[in-house]
């Protein structure tokens, strides 16, 4: 039986898993005409990759029985995905997209698809996973846990994998 708590929680969570893709691609079609003073693809593609850094020590820190060490880079890595995603859209709303002219167009198709299909898709694992931890339904969570931290950590290596495709072309 779920608490009001829960069926709260879950309710936030079906609206942003909706609401977050759907204001992201509406963001993909405003373009801002100013400049910013740094190249962002390099710093976010880093953040990306210290993600999945943190994320591996999370999982390093859980297996040990740290669990406040956990949660502490669990929260990092949220934040990291959070200023990676505000980074990634502020960029396309000034920018024009760079096309990608390599050889292996599809290999970086495929990794970029299913990098952005992933993306969408972890959201609500990441929150689900969270609220579990957060409830004490420590059991739930790892259920979850063993499908979001593969998923989360592919989004966060794709990204430094696409990144590093199409950076010759930038």
């Amino acid at each position: 039986m779920k608490t009001a708590e829960e069926k709260k929680y879950n309710r936030i969570i079906t609206i942003l898993s909706i609401v977050l893709p759907l204001t992201i691609a509406a963001l993909f079609e405003v373009k801002i005409d100013m400049e910013i003073p740094v190249f962002l693809p390099p710093i976010y593609a880093s953040t990306n990759g210290i993600t999945s850094v943190v994320l591996i020590s999370a999982i390093i820190a859980i297996k040990k029985g740290k669990r406040q060490l956990h949660e502490r880079l669990i929260k990092t890595a949220m934040l990291l995905s959070i200023l990676f995603l505000i980074m990634y859209v502020l960029y396309h709303m000034t920018s024009n997209s760079t096309a990608y002219q390599g050889s292996q167009k599809g290999i970086y198709f495929f990794i970029l698809i299913s990098h952005i299909i992933f993306s969408i898709a972890v959201i609500p694992f990441v929150l689900i996973t969270y609220v579990r931890a957060k409830l004490g339904k420590f059991e739930q969570h790892k259920k979850i846990a063993k499908y979001t931290f593969p998923l989360w950590l592919y989004v966060a290596i794709s990204g430094v994998i696409v990144y590093l495709m199409i950076l010759p072309y930038y």
